[in-house]
């Protein structure tokens, strides 16, 4: 049976009694919303402080209309913790726990971790919750024990939930046995919530194709602060440039920049053998990031030395130079990458960028202003597309002007009024 079948069928015991926000009949253990309250009470379920979500949890701690609570269900990022996809241990080195309210729940996982579905077991998380008497939560995720048990029992209880994931239908084999026990399942879990914030166009279709009526949907885009990467913009750009002189990097090199883990999925040894295949002394490539990957990068990378740079991991207050090494941002996903958030990060910068068809952004945020998107599965379109673009070096300039442009309407500040938009609508307000 589907480990989601089973876990449904086990729901997680809640030792204490539920405190409801405002009187219920005796034993009824249903929640209440209080009648007249000056404010929502708005608390989020999540696995660890992550530096997308935390500028959102400030800005909406900031607001007078509403109050929020951030539970996290892993950790609370006060130490080191090791990355499996980077193949290093990671802590962020901007603030993620800064401004606004937070708990750490704990969590009694043997191996505990995002990693697989047990990883995240927290017995008292829906007491928790509830004893903060919030009027509405905000689940991300459903994939984890805790958080699937935390989905029925908030239903049960009457307290309405907002879904938050960014699954895609384009990985997916929408055929066979598995295909139709995974609708069953999920048509079943996702009965659950009083609603989904819908991140971008796959993720709409992902839900619609489980079920969910339109009326349940809120769009609610998949964001970063794009103020941390656009300014201030003429110091970055000379941190940059001084970075470039330092790698050996000529004026009339144009530099494409890859960023991020060294794994199968996002296939950065492929893109280094597309960037050998084009034979184009005039190009550079720069990876930066680890993983399990690394070595085999830096073999194919050794061939022609003047072609490549591979830098190790770089921390998020570093990151906004990065982007700025290259002319041109590339991400060639084949499977597993549900949105993307680099793509907004590049852009933030003023950067186009170079998509592959299975990169969960590549709808929403890439047109022909300001990148390309390519057919993973199709074997030239990669170097097609690539040499296109850096045929017309020249309107680099002007395509990263427009992607900086676009990254403004994945502002978390347009997040922040979506999901305030549907907390008032699920409430009633």
């Amino acid at each position: 049976m589907d480990k989601v079948a089973q876990a449904t069928e086990r729901p997680e015991r809640d030792p204490c009694p539920v405190r409801c926000v405002a009187p219920v009949a005796p034993g009824s253990g249903r929640f209440v919303r209080a009648v007249g309250r000056a404010r929502p009470r708005l608390a989020f379920v999540v696995s660890h402080p992550i530096q997308y979500f935390a500028p959102l949890y400030q800005s909406l701690a900031r607001r007078e209309d509403v109050a929020i609570k951030v539970f996290f269900t892993w950790h609370a990022g006060t130490v080191p913790v090791q990355d499996r996809g980077f193949g290093i241990p990671v802590a962020w080195d901007i603030p993620l726990t800064e401004g606004y309210e937070y708990e750490a729940v704990p969590n009694s996982a043997a191996d505990p971790g995002t990693h697989h579905f047990r990883g995240l077991q927290n017995p008292s998380l829906v007491r928790r919750v509830m004893e903060w008497r919030p009027d509405i939560v905000h689940v991300t995720g459903w994939a984890w024990q805790s958080h699937l048990f935390a989905l029925r029992a908030f239903s049960k209880r009457g307290l309405p939930t907002l879904f938050r994931g960014d699954s895609h239908l384009l990985d997916d084999n929408r055929l066979g046995p598995r295909w139709r026990a995974k609708r069953v399942i999920l048509r079943r879990v996702f009965s659950w919530p009083a609603g989904f914030l819908v991140v971008g166009a796959a993720n709409r279709a992902y839900y619609e194709a489980f079920g969910v009526a339109a009326d349940r949907l809120f769009q609610c885009p998949h964001s970063i602060d794009v103020a941390r990467f656009a300014t201030p913009a003429v110091l970055l750009e000379q941190q940059a440039a001084a970075w470039r002189r330092k790698l050996g990097i000529s004026l009339d090199k144009t530099v494409l920049l890859y960023a991020g883990k060294f794994e199968r999925k996002k296939r950065p040894v492929e893109l280094v053998k597309a960037v050998l295949a084009a034979h184009d002394p005039t190009l550079v490539l720069i990876l930066v990031g680890d993983g399990e990957l690394r070595e085999e990068v830096d073999k194919i990378a050794a061939l022609e030395p003047q072609q490549f740079r591979v830098l190790p991991f770089q921390n998020q207050s570093r990151m906004p130079v990065v982007y700025r090494l290259g002319d041109l941002f590339v991400l060639p996903s084949a499977y597993g990458e549900t949105w993307g958030l680099a793509v907004n990060e590049a852009m933030a910068c003023g950067r186009p960028v170079l998509v592959s068809d299975r990169v969960g952004c590549a709808r929403d945020m890439v047109d022909a202003t300001c990148g390309r998107v390519f057919s993973w599965d199709d074997v030239l379109s990669l170097s097609v597309t690539l040499n296109n673009l850096i045929g017309d070096r020249h309107a680099l300039p002007a395509m990263g002007r427009a992607a900086g442009e676009r990254a403004w309407l994945f502002d978390v500040t347009r997040t922040e009024a979506a999901l305030m938009e549907a907390v008032q609508r699920v409430c009633g307000q």
